[in-house]
């Protein structure tokens, strides 16, 4: 069906380095948080602002289970020379 309509399937298998899981995790909560059950944005505009702020939260805020049920900003303040190292 693919093929039919033109479109190019993803190359990569599961546990590959072009796995995309990360990706498709990120725009699963982003659709449960933000998108679902929403009504259309009024323009492009708005949307942009919208995914913006919810991205930032997500990426500071926002706790995350695989760090311990914090959020990125405070485990990073409570492990500076661990996270300097890997820098």
């Amino acid at each position: 069906m693919c093929g039919q309509y033109g479109v190019k399937q993803s190359m990569g298998a599961v546990g590959s380095s072009a796995d995309n899981a990360l990706a498709e995790s990120f725009n699963a909560a982003l659709k449960r948080e933000l998108l679902e059950g929403r009504e259309a944005f009024p323009d492009a505009t708005t949307a942009y602002r919208a995914v913006f702020r919810w991205a930032n939260r997500y990426n500071t805020r926002r706790r995350h289970s695989a760090i311990g049920n914090v959020a990125p900003n405070v485990y990073e303040a409570a492990m500076p020379d661990r996270l300097g190292i890997a820098a």
